[in-house]
């Protein structure tokens, strides 16, 4: 047995492995830690997640965080990975109810409500509009910004018919976003309160039930573009609603669960 214990959290359909790593435990015991990630993160053959969270020690803050994809890559920020991150600090007495926190996007500030957390994202940068990106025999009109990592935002008439699995991996990888890509939102506008949004995430590569940061980057589109009223309702495909504020500084609201906690048994990693 390897005498390593995890937390399994949840938030809006998203699952991380959160640990504790303030001693620099996992530091020791894997010299690989992208390669620990990818094995611990698979479905069926380990424990199974989304990514990755290292709580470590800040010499300015409640906490620093690292955050790795399940594809092993490290990433600057995740907006429901935050949230889970928050709440584990406060059950964990490593954080009180309100708290900051260092990620390689900047300091990230949190409050945690029962089960609920609120959590103050970076400030939205690099935003662009309407912009055309070539895809094969098609042309696509595409928004972007940056919540902490960087998103592409498509506005969609019927969110049900998208191919987000392939339209979004041609998104993804396309040669306008650079090296390291871009995750992909589609967005339907319901009213000026309500929108439905599917994502496509790098590192995950595929889509997944919800991306808090993606969340964030449509409502900041789209109150950009006037179609929105801050705070927006963000309908995610996991069934979870999650509540952005854009008036002045941005914010997320929404669930963070505690699944289970366990200890890494080293058969996890074969």
């Amino acid at each position: 047995m390897i005498e390593l214990e995890f937390s399994k959290m949840s938030a809006s359909g998203n699952d991380f492995i959160v640990i504790d790593n303030r001693t620099g435990k996992v530091n020791e015991i894997f010299q690989d830690l992208g390669e620990f990630v990818k094995k611990i993160c698979r479905v069926h053959h380990s424990v199974g997640a989304d990514g990755v969270i290292l709580i470590e020690n800040s010499t300015e803050y409640d906490f620093r965080w690292r955050f790795f994809n399940a594809d092993g890559s490290e990433a600057e920020m995740c907006g429901n990975g935050g949230r889970c991150a928050a709440r584990f600090a406060y059950l964990n007495n490593i954080a009180k109810q309100k708290m900051a926190f260092e990620t390689v996007a900047g300091i990230i500030k949190a409050e945690v409500h029962g089960t609920k957390v609120k959590l103050q994202l970076t400030k939205p940068v690099d935003l662009k509009l309407d912009y055309s990106v070539g895809l094969d025999d098609k042309e696509l009109f595409v928004n972007s910004v940056n919540t902490g990592v960087p998103h592409a935002v498509l506005l969609v008439s019927d969110i049900d018919y998208v191919p987000v699995e392939d339209l979004g991996r041609m998104i993804r990888y396309h040669k306008i976003f650079g090296e390291k890509g871009t995750n992909v939102n589609f967005v339907e506008v319901l009213d000026k309160k309500n929108v439905k949004v599917r994502t496509y995430e790098r590192g995950v590569e595929g889509e997944t039930l919800a991306c808090g940061t993606g969340a964030v980057a449509s409502a900041v589109i789209l109150n950009e573009k006037e179609l929105v009223k801050s705070p927006v309702n963000i309908h995610t495909r996991g069934g979870e609603i999650l509540k952005i504020y854009l008036d002045g500084d941005v914010y997320l609201e929404g669930e963070a669960k505690t699944i289970y906690v366990g200890n890494l048994h080293e058969e996890a990693l074969l």
